[in-house]
């Protein structure tokens, strides 16, 4: 039962912890860690992303170190950001924001570059400028793609939420997880294991709805 507790145990967990204000405290610190990282990245990927598959002269330089910094493990970085940011809610920002960013860079230029070629030709045959095209003919064509990019992307923050809140945390689900490990509290372990998942299922359910809604054309 230590190592491998059972359903009604966790429950009882949850179900003491949400009596007392905890787990809401602990689930809604990691949520803001998670979103204020997610949307910071998000802003500065879709359109850096849409220039990146639109522009040849965007691509050549940032591609290579783009692919080359994407396959760096997020965990080396952590000491780097507290050297760098120090220790506070910016420095848990960062580690999602690195997990992210580089990721949603990758798969959004190629979500512009799937745009068809002769939407786009058709556009310049009617005068539209090539930095108007970018954002009234190819953004619109690839936004389903986008929304799905963004709501995969999103599911990964969730699971660098442990390593942003591996070091000098003092609250959040992945700070709980680890507290709890020092002490044996598998019950603990498996309860924030869980709100992880349940609020990543929740994030997902919102894009798909909002895919649902922004894109209805699309299959």
């Amino acid at each position: 039962n230590m190592f491998l507790p059972t359903p009604g145990t966790v429950l009882e967990t949850t179900y003491r912890m949400s009596l007392d204000g905890s787990l809401f405290y602990h689930t809604l610190t990691s949520a803001k860690v998670v979103i204020l990282g997610f949307i910071v990245s998000s802003l500065i990927a879709v359109p850096l992303g849409l220039w990146m598959g639109t522009y040849r002269a965007v691509q050549a330089p940032l591609e290579p170190l783009v692919n080359f910094i994407r396959y760096l493990p997020v965990t080396s970085f952590v000491p780097l950001f507290i050297l760098w940011i120090g220790i506070g809610i910016e420095q848990r920002v960062a580690v999602i924001f690195f997990g992210t960013f580089f990721q949603q860079l990758v798969m959004i230029s190629d979500c512009a570059r799937s745009v068809s070629r002769d939407l786009v030709n058709a556009s310049y045959t009617l005068g539209t400028k090539r930095s108007e095209a970018v954002w009234h003919v190819i953004f619109p064509a690839a936004l389903p793609a986008i929304l799905d990019t963004l709501r995969v992307t999103m599911g990964w923050a969730w699971t660098y939420l442990v390593v942003a809140e591996l070091v000098a945390a003092s609250s959040g689900l992945g700070y709980i997880s680890l507290k709890a490990m020092r002490g044996f509290q598998v019950d603990v372990i498996f309860m924030a294991i869980a709100a992880i998942g349940l609020l990543g299922l929740i994030t997902d359910t919102a894009f798909r709805i909002l895919r649902a809604r922004v894109a209805p054309w699309a299959p």
